[in-house]
């Protein structure tokens, strides 16, 4: 008999339990007697057995997985996040389905992934639209952006106070005597950078200050390289930057020591936003804003089992404090 024929009429038989307590046996949570399962489980072994697990979700209507969705992972934050947030899926018993996708076309993704029968949608990196999110919680298929927002409330979201962090680096480089203050922008249209960037000037307007130079460098780095090259290109120099990610910063300080040899922070101090891993190399002792991905993805994990569990999608916003994790670049 190939192992792919076999059933479990086969293993109840060999078994000689019934076809229920074979069921049972793979059910979490069934009432099954040890001796039965044992017969159960031995004779599965001998047959080569396997339990069809979409087919039991199919139904029961309990996939158990749940889809990952996002847009890059060059920055360093995301591919921690991710590790973080499948083996906390896995850990509550669930199934993470990864999806990678572009800028712009996170709707479509969302679209034919939804025929996966997922239980619930994870973005990072990645946003989707009001009318899509609002689909989801018709379905009963909770959604949880995380770093991302979106204004209409309609899904879930856990980000850091990205306000409040940009307000901290601001008076970081006033009360160490910077004058000449600039800001490079992640993407313009993302709320992590709309609310970086707004803290970061009110933080500098309460002190009767404004911005020297700003460029955008959509969260990329060799974009990040080539501002920075631009910023530093004149006569006219900042004496600070705040760079919307770690993943920039670390762009824009190998251009300011490699291509203009300037020193920092003694000549340009230059803060991030994350504190990754490798802020705190010796190369880099970046200053930046702590997001704690453990955290972040212990309450996405929260949201997302309560709200299947429950049978109700209601969407909720989770803000992190912000902490400022003060290093030798400022």
């Amino acid at each position: 008999m190939g192992k792919g024929s076999i059933t479990s009429a086969d293993v109840a038989r060999l078994a000689n339990v019934s076809q229920s307590a074979v069921s049972r046996t793979y059910t979490p949570g069934a009432s099954v007697s040890k001796s039965t399962k044992e017969r159960v489980l031995a004779a599965a072994e001998e047959l080569g057995y396997r339990p069809n697990a979409l087919a039991r979700a199919m139904i029961s209507g309990q996939s158990k997985l749940i889809a990952v969705m996002f847009a890059y992972l060059e920055n360093q934050f995301y591919p921690v996040l991710l590790e973080q947030m499948c083996r906390a899926l896995q850990d509550k018993g669930y199934h993470p389905l990864l999806f990678m996708t572009e800028t712009g076309k996170q709707d479509e993704v969302v679209r034919r992934l939804l025929d996966y029968q997922v239980q619930g949608l994870v973005l990072a990196s990645a946003t989707l639209s009001s009318d899509l999110a609002t689909r989801c919680g018709e379905l009963g298929i909770p959604v949880v952006l995380l770093n991302r927002e979106i204004d209409d409330p309609v899904a879930n979201c856990v980000a850091s106070d990205n306000f409040t962090g940009g307000k901290l680096i601001a008076e970081r480089f006033v009360q160490t005597g910077r004058k000449k203050i600039a800001y490079i922008a992640g993407d313009e249209n993302s709320s992590t950078n709309r609310d970086r960037e707004g803290g970061f000037l009110a933080g500098l307007s309460a002190h009767g200050m404004q911005l020297h130079a700003r460029g955008c460098a959509n969260y990329n780095h060799s974009e990040a390289a080539r501002v920075a090259t631009e910023m530093l290109g004149g006569d006219d120099l900042p004496d600070a930057i705040f760079v919307a990610n770690d993943y920039m910063a670390f762009a824009v300080m190998d251009v300011v020591r490699s291509h203009y040899g300037l020193r920092v922070p003694e000549d340009i101090a230059i803060a991030g936003y994350d504190d990754v891993p490798e802020a705190a190399w010796a190369p880099y002792q970046l200053t930046t804003v702590r997001q704690s991905s453990e955290v972040m993805t212990e309450n996405a994990v929260t949201l997302l089992t309560e709200q299947i569990d429950g049978k109700r999608v209601e969407a909720r916003t989770i803000r992190l404090p912000a902490e400022l994790i003060i290093r030798t670049s400022a």
